[in-house]
């Protein structure tokens, strides 16, 4: 299938280092891009086809992500080192510093990713699949797929046939594994171990600050309401007493640092004040944070 990728892109503050490498493959195109961006910097992002993002190395600090412009600096999240886009969804970008990174993009006709993917899962879950944005912190073996195909991408590469597998196990890897995960979730009523592991770390990525239902339904592929029903079965906790717990176990921590005030880490973790982070402290510890500082230095 002769294929050329189209990108609708806006970038300010952001070079690359060094010619992109790329190559044309069936139903496929894979680029590899060494760049920089500035603190500040952003991109705007559009393609009416669906693509995989892989980076080489952890940008979550870095580089913030939103669904939409007025929710960059506000409601962003760490860009995680695999994303899927499907067709059509626009990305926001921005930099919180200067920041060097390598990542492979790979533009797919959809034809061909249902090549990829309806052997696997269906022609239904196939096409379910394609629809469904996915953000995967720590890729796995899919990071070390990544590397081959980059190492292909180059006029000494080997049969076009051996890149193409390459990217077909990237596909599968990220869109079929969802959807067998969702068919889990269905048959339990509980979430996977995969899917909190995906939690846990986009909260740590992101310094433990609150993130909504909804964001948090959307990390796991999962509707809001289904969601909020798993998560109870699956941990004794809603979403939002979780996120408290986890909070306050990060916030305990800190307190064995007498550099650090009470106050300071209030509000390093999201609380209106320190009255209220004590409030919520003592719900969980029963101890105020300074009799729990006090009674850490005696042991």
């Amino acid at each position: 299938m002769t294929y050329l990728h189209s990108m609708q892109s806006e970038i300010h503050g952001i070079r690359a280092l060094s010619p992109a490498r790329w190559r044309s493959l069936d139903g496929i195109v894979g680029v590899h891009w060494d760049a920089e961006g500035q603190a500040g910097a952003s991109g705007y992002y559009l393609s009416p086809d669906p693509r995989i993002m892989l980076f080489f190395t952890d940008v979550s600090d870095q580089i913030k992500v939103a669904d939409r412009a007025a929710d960059l600096s506000r409601r962003d999240r760490g860009l995680c080192r695999a994303v899927y886009v499907p067709a059509g969804v626009p990305m926001w970008t921005r930099f919180t510093k200067p920041h060097r990174f390598s990542h492979l993009d790979l533009h797919l006709h959809q034809d061909r990713l249902m090549r990829f993917l309806s052997p696997a899962i269906g022609s239904s879950s196939a096409r379910t699949a394609l629809r469904k944005p996915i953000e995967l912190p720590d890729p796995g073996p899919i990071a070390a797929l990544a590397s081959l195909v980059v190492d292909e991408l180059s006029p000494e590469a080997r049969h076009p046939a051996f890149a193409e597998n390459l990217v077909g196990s990237i596909v599968t890897g990220m869109l079929a594994m969802t959807v067998e995960t969702e068919e889990t979730v269905a048959k339990t009523g509980r979430l996977t171990q995969a899917q909190m592991n995906r939690l846990t770390a986009h909260f740590s990525m992101n310094g433990e600050q609150r993130m909504t239902v909804s964001d948090m339904a959307d990390l796991v592929g999962l509707s809001e309401s289904w969601f909020a029903t798993v998560f109870r079965e699956t941990t004794g906790k809603t979403p939002l007493q979780w996120q408290l717990s986890r909070r306050i176990e990060a916030a305990r921590e800190l307190l064995d640092d007498e550099a650090l005030s009470i106050a300071e880490i209030a509000a390093q973790f999201g609380f209106s004040d320190q009255a209220h982070f004590t409030k919520v402290f003592r719900q969980f510890t029963g101890d105020t944070p300074a009799a729990w500082r006090k009674r850490s230095d005696r042991l």
